[in-house]
């Protein structure tokens, strides 16, 4: 598969790949591959390259953003977490923001919440940071949302629980801290069947308890993990 400059090279016997052109291959292999694994990796390196304000203007040319939000509702917990790694990448880019809000990302992103993947919750909530603008606000600071935040801010696991925090603290109100703290409370003094799934705009499952320390396999790593590999020259 076309997982390096230089595999992909091998494969081209003719002519030189430019940028642009090794994208539009890895995508390719994305949607042709039958395999598993090689989707994982292909989806991981183009996670890797949307770390890169150079590739903006290709990942959007190749609807590679719209392939990061289509991998949101996989039930292959890799490719989400390669999904949402690569949106939160590219999300502080305004045109890629942009793009992202048109086509209901922020619904989208939300739904992540509901994981127990340590992983996907930190890029999750670090994504919907990035996506705060005067218009998407009110719906990235929605009550589901906050009480979720209330949540993780109470986690074991340091880093979830600081970056929630910041999320409260830093994009919410102090009537809204509040606010997601008496729901928080009231979640957790309800009985803990009813706790599991409490209803909400957007019917977010949520955990049925803190996230753990580390949910993600030693094999799946995650996308601020990637060896970054090497593209050749542009």
């Amino acid at each position: 598969m076309f997982s390096s400059w230089d595999h992909l090279a091998h494969k081209t016997p003719t002519g030189s790949l430019n940028r642009l052109e090794f994208l539009q291959q890895l995508v390719t292999e994305y949607q042709t591959s039958q395999e598993q694994e090689s989707q994982e990796q292909v989806l991981a390196n183009l996670a890797n390259f949307a770390y890169d304000p150079i590739n903006y203007e290709y990942m959007r040319q190749l609807n590679i953003i719209d392939l990061f939000l289509d991998m949101l509702s996989e039930p292959n917990e890799t490719l989400v977490v390669f999904g949402i790694g690569g949106i939160c990448n590219l999300a502080l880019d305004k045109k890629n923001k942009e793009h992202i809000l048109a086509n209901d990302g922020i619904q989208q992103v939300v739904q992540c919440l509901s994981s127990t993947n340590e992983d996907i919750i930190l890029s999750t909530i670090t994504t919907l940071m990035f996506l705060v603008t005067p218009v998407s606000k009110p719906d990235i600071t929605a009550p589901h949302v906050l009480m979720c935040m209330e949540r993780f801010s109470h986690s074991p696991s340091k880093r979830i629980s600081n970056v929630a925090s910041v999320f409260l603290q830093d994009y919410c109100t102090k009537d809204q801290q509040l606010q997601a703290r008496q729901l928080y409370e009231n979640e957790s003094s309800a009985d803990t069947t009813s706790s599991h799934n409490i209803p909400s705009p957007t019917n977010i499952p949520l955990p049925s308890g803190p996230p753990p320390e580390s949910s993600a396999s030693p094999k799946d790593p995650s996308p601020s993990d990637i060896v970054p590999i090497s593209e050749g020259p542009t």
